[in-house]
């Protein structure tokens, strides 16, 4: 029987919230996990390949998804400072919970650290899982900076016409694109989260992100989840509540805070604390952290039956037309000189002419919906892990 899955290829920088990416990715039941290329960005290279393991590790993923290391810095730009006021040192501080990985990076050869690697076999090894599906079928995912996406299909520019889709996580619109509540650093109201402007995955490769969104085969089939969008996906109190305890309503109090049903769900929820904390902290945001990452791996089930619904038009136009965008990226300017209050990296989105091919820019979600499908991931995992097969596909 042939799989009807969706293949994907996940190019993350674990991260937060790409913890749950990786776990949808992972566990819902309409995608088929290829492999996970990491890229500098939460933290540096061997810290965003060893959180992928690990949380491959968490989730009883391990030998069945590989990962390869990826870029350690831009395409043309010298090294970024990781934004550890928003993930912390290790990308992923907050909880003691999450395991040793057991497999490390199937590219991270003895001897030599993560800087000496050549991304070039993350790359090849994307290319290889992706020509292997049927033309047409295939999505790649991308969470961080889009430096080895560029790369791919700069490499393998057959590979545009072969994908079905890319689904990038960045960027941000601005402009009462959406009503969501983007936050304020020292009082000025932001469009992006790493300069007023500037979104972080686009501003750290911005040369990148344009070579993408100016090869106009690819942007019509590229879907950009902005801050727009992911600033209406908060992880409430109540989310969390719901990511902790299951559908259930037993709560366990131990130490001052609420033990989840399984160690996986306190890992989780830990981790969610903390993004909670330094998103209050940085943007004033205080009612729960915005979870960006998860919603560019749903994002790949447009059209399914299982799919999370997202809205790509107007909420203002009563014959909700499609809409479809020209999307650039201002490229002139250091890092320095972007946090100094240059625009570099900022994204620009024109709306193109009805029935015009351009890229998707969704403008809302079911949330609830979004929300009850990563519970239900949560529980794939939680049943994994209770199977006594830690380090075993059970799909």
């Amino acid at each position: 029987m042939a799989d009807s899955r969706v293949p994907v290829w996940l190019d993350c920088d674990p991260g937060h919230d790409d913890v749950f990416a990786i776990l949808l990715a992972a566990y819902h039941p309409s995608i088929r996990l290829l492999g996970i290329s990491t890229v500098w960005g939460n933290a540096s290279l061997e810290k965003t390949t060893q959180n992928a393991c690990s949380i491959l590790t968490a989730i009883s993923k391990s030998t069945s998804v590989p990962v390869f290391a990826g870029a350690a810095h831009a395409l043309y730009r010298p090294p970024m400072h990781a934004p550890t006021d928003i993930h912390g040192e290790s990308g992923l501080d907050g909880t003691n919970l999450l395991p040793k990985p057991v497999i490390t990076a199937a590219n991270h050869h003895p001897g030599l650290n993560y800087q000496s690697n050549t991304a070039e076999e993350a790359v090849d090894a994307a290319a290889a899982a992706l020509r292997s599906e049927p033309p047409g079928s295939a999505w790649v995912v991308a969470t961080g900076s889009f430096t080895n996406v560029a790369s791919l299909f700069t490499k393998y520019p057959e590979l545009v016409g072969h994908v079905r889709g890319l689904s990038l996580m960045g960027g941000a619109i601005g402009g009462g694109f959406t009503r969501a509540v983007m936050g304020y650093v020292d009082g000025v109201p932001r469009v992006g989260n790493w300069t007023q402007y500037a979104e972080f995955n686009v501003l750290a490769d911005p040369e990148a992100a344009q070579s993408i969104f100016g090869d106009e085969e690819l942007a019509a089939k590229t879907t950009l989840i902005p801050l727009d969008l992911t600033h209406q996906v908060l992880a409430t109190q109540e989310v969390r509540g719901l990511l902790l305890h299951g559908n259930t309503a037993t709560t366990t109090t131990t130490k001052g805070y609420s033990q989840g049903k399984t160690e996986l769900r306190t890992m989780l929820v830990e981790l969610l604390m903390f993004f909670a904390k330094t998103y209050s902290d940085v943007f004033g945001i205080t009612e729960g952290p915005p979870l960006h990452d998860p919603l560019a791996v749903a994002a790949v089930l447009a059209g399914l039956s299982s799919e999370i619904p997202f809205y790509d038009y107007d909420p203002a136009d009563t014959g909700k037309t499609r809409e479809r965008y020209e999307v650039s990226v201002i490229t002139k300017g250091t890092y320095d000189e972007a946090r100094a209050g240059a625009r570099t990296g900022q994204t620009v989105a024109k709306l193109l002419p009805p029935g015009q091919e351009g890229v998707r820019i969704p403008r809302g979600l079911d949330i609830p919906m979004f929300w009850k499908v990563i519970e239900e991931c949560v529980e794939r995992a939680d049943a994994a892990n209770k199977a006594g097969l830690p380090f075993m596909d059970l799909n």
